[in-house]
């Protein structure tokens, strides 16, 4: 069975007008916000790889907080994140899936299912102005010893609109994922759970695992080991799994330079990727490799 796609990454931030502002400089076109039914809103970036960016922030606490205790597992997990870390960050992964109620009924026969299926639409507003409704159903994958990280598929019933070609160019050049950084305290202790979920093989080297996705790769490290790639610091309070960086592929490294130059974007070379720290609007490092 091959690898599944990811499809979006999820990335708490505390307000969407300062995430705008903060991808814009990085130079990424980003999507006009857009508000779902259970209290939260995002503003997304589309890459030509078939994944997206989903910055994601509070719009209604008061619906966000009565859908959690309802049982939505999306919200209650976002709740619960901006609680420990202080709104911003990278809090979960989602895959593509053609049928959510199947891995649903697999993630719960595996012992790895976060909760109940979540069925939903939105309106989404296109750069032209025109609108359409997205739905999609999701189903939940988590780990009790990761409180702060969770993964889930992602049906699109009535699929976000295909043509989506302005809002997937962008000045930084970036086309797509090329890699997910996540830590761990052991890192092959999570190494089932994302196995389940992405339907890939991991493989186990050096105390770190790493897992190929049909559009990226993953790859899981102990924490103290990403301060010499990543210029990363140890956290203070490192259990469970932690989402902690993301790698873009870009098609001209020297292009995505000047903007973040242009922009007064502070960035530093290593190992032939450009690293940009987090900051607000921007939860955890970014780099950019051709």
């Amino acid at each position: 069975m091959n690898a599944r796609l990811i499809d979006h990454l999820v990335l708490p931030v505390a307000d969407l007008a300062v995430a705008r502002s903060r991808l814009a400089e990085l130079g990424f076109t980003v999507a006009p916000e857009a508000f779902h039914p259970f209290g939260t809103a995002n503003a997304c970036v589309f890459f030509s790889d078939g994944a997206y960016l989903e910055p994601l922030a509070i719009a209604n606490r008061r619906q966000a907080t009565a859908a959690a205790k309802r049982g939505n597992v999306f919200t209650a997990r976002d709740l619960d994140f901006r609680k420990a870390r202080n709104s911003q960050g990278f809090s979960a992964l989602a895959v593509a899936t053609g049928d959510a109620a199947a891995d649903h009924a697999r993630f719960r026969l595996r012992g790895i299912s976060a909760g109940d299926i979540l069925e939903f639409s939105r309106g989404v507003k296109m750069p032209d102005g025109s609108e359409t409704e997205a739905s999609f159903r999701l189903a939940f994958a988590g780990d009790e010893h990761a409180p702060d990280f969770f993964l889930f598929s992602a049906q699109r019933i009535n699929p976000l609109p295909a043509d989506r070609g302005e809002l997937e160019r962008h000045s930084n050049t970036v086309t797509g994922l090329s890699e997910i950084v996540l830590s761990a305290a052991s890192p092959d202790d999570f190494a089932p759970l994302l196995e389940e979920v992405l339907l890939a093989k991991a493989g186990i080297e050096a105390a770190a695992v790493e897992l190929v996705a049909s559009n990226t790769r993953i790859r899981v490290m102990q924490d103290q080991d990403l301060e010499s790639e990543f210029a990363l610091a140890p956290l203070p309070n490192a259990e469970g799994l932690r989402g902690r960086a993301i790698i873009f592929k870009t098609a001209d490294l020297a292009v995505t330079e000047i903007i973040l130059a242009a922009n007064d974007v502070a960035f530093v070379r290593r190992e032939g990727r450009v690293l940009v720290q987090a900051a607000p609007g921007q939860g955890v490092l970014f780099g950019f490799e051709e």
